[in-house]
């Protein structure tokens, strides 16, 4: 390839590409068009003001209180104006829509683990749709990642300990770089993947085969693991596996709260405080269940810290957001999950 082919920006393939593009390019107009007056300026009054004799004394410069305005009110216009697009974009990526494909990542040093509802996982690779909102739940389980797909424009921080969550909708078929953009250690630079994007079809099809158990880079492949469970069945073995329905009655009446509809819900604590069932709120309680105690319940769960990886965090809290009044539960699929949930857990 020839050095004036390589492109200044990396190709748009989402819907938000072009939106960050704007706001970038504006941003260098902005800095392109203030450097060059301040500039222009310098050099013009460096030659005009210059001291010509030694003896010459600056003369007194009176205030003007017009242009202290114009000087003042202009540039905190522009930074507001900058102010309210950046958070239009964040809020952009923020909140994916509600019918989007959901997808869970996990960081690790130094690979990228996802999953699909569906159960299908891939390692250091996404295969999405085209033309289909894709719904990020992000994680890590040890240090500070970045989720970083230059062509969709996204990058969104991978925190251990808290959920991160984001979205992208792809409008291109074909395959585009992913990249971890928080240094993140000595393997930092090997830590890549790529999005494959597909035709819905396509898609549809890969999702439906039989993949083979998705492996660590440098470690020997295994055989091919019976159909992948979803995370709902495989969070539905976990939370039989751990006694959990002993405390968590549906019906309620328990040692602990029923879980069934809570998600989403406001929830009151033992000091009388308020907070709303979500993902951060239901991985805290698994992990260090005293923290935040529901009203009318003593502080009687044991924690799970260092018994749960984060994929099976994730697992459990899915399940958990599935439970509804009348819904039937998942049946076959904790029959399938359960030997999944024993062999991850040892």
């Amino acid at each position: 390839m020839r050095a004036y082919d390589f492109p200044l920006f990396p190709e748009q393939a989402s819907t938000m590409a072009a939106q960050v593009d704007y706001f970038y390019l504006f941003l260098i107009a902005v800095s392109l068009f203030f450097g060059i007056i301040i500039t222009a300026m310098l050099i013009g009054f460096s030659i005009r003001f210059r001291r010509r004799n030694p003896q010459d004394v600056g003369h007194h410069i009176h205030g003007s209180t017009v242009l202290e305005i114009v000087w003042s009110v202009i540039p905190f216009g522009i930074t507001m104006v900058i102010f309210a697009w950046g958070v239009w974009l964040f809020f952009g990526f923020s909140r994916p829509p509600d019918n989007a494909h959901e997808v869970f990542v996990v960081g690790k040093q130094w690979m990228w683990k996802l999953q699909h509802m569906e159960g299908r996982r891939e390692i250091n690779e996404l295969h999405v749709p085209i033309g289909q909102a894709v719904r990020l739940t992000m994680t890590s389980e040890d240090v500070i990642h970045a989720f970083y797909i230059p062509a969709f424009r996204m990058k969104f921080d991978v925190v251990p300990g808290r959920y991160t969550t984001s979205w992208f909708e792809a409008t291109k078929v074909g395959e585009y770089h992913l990249f971890c953009a928080e240094y993140c250690g000595t393997q930092h630079s090997g830590m890549i993947g790529k999005i494959i994007v597909m035709e819905p079809a396509d898609f549809e099809k890969w999702l439906s085969e039989q993949p083979p158990v998705p492996q660590p880079p440098g470690q020997p492949v295994v055989a091919a693991a019976p159909a992948s469970a979803s995370p709902v069945a495989a969070g539905e073995a976990l939370f039989t596996a751990k006694a959990c329905a002993t405390c968590h009655l549906p019906q309620g009446g328990g040692l602990g709260p029923s879980l069934v509809n809570a998600f989403g819900e406001p929830v009151t604590l033992s000091d009388d405080s308020t907070v709303t069932v979500d993902e951060a709120y239901l991985r805290e309680s698994i992990l260090n269940p005293t923290a935040k105690v529901v009203k009318g319940f003593q502080p009687v769960m044991p924690t799970f810290q260092g018994q749960l990886s984060e994929e099976q965090l994730m697992q459990l809290i899915q399940y958990i957001k599935s439970l509804k009044k009348g819904a039937p539960a998942t049946g076959q699929g904790v029959a399938q999950a359960a030997p999944a949930a024993a062999d991850s857990a040892s």
